[in-house]
């Protein structure tokens, strides 16, 4: 059993192409080293927007303890350390498989 977050997030004007460039350096090697897949990734730079999803193994519990290590982490503290907001609005949910 996996359980799947989707990340969607509208990014502030002018910071799409530095947010993807950012988050390719950071966030695959970050997230897989905290026990997480990346699922996909996607951008809309028309839109400013960038959806993507990632993954553990189990339940939605053991997802959100995971995560929760993850969000105290070194590791996610270096990724963010001096990088200016580029994300304007979050929108993060866990979600069911449906097909």
């Amino acid at each position: 059993m996996r359980t799947v977050q989707l990340r969607r997030y509208t990014l502030v004007d002018g910071e799409y192409d530095a947010f993807l460039s950012w988050w390719n350096d950071w966030m695959p090697r970050v997230r897989a080293g905290a026990g997480f897949r990346i699922d996909f990734a996607y951008g809309l730079p028309e839109t400013n927007e960038f959806v993507w999803a990632v993954s553990a193994e189990g339940d939605r519990e053991a997802f959100l303890a995971l995560e929760s290590r993850y969000m105290a982490s070194d590791a996610r503290a270096e990724a963010f350390d001096g990088v200016p907001q580029r994300v304007a609005e979050y929108n993060v949910r866990l979600v069911d498989t449906v097909a």
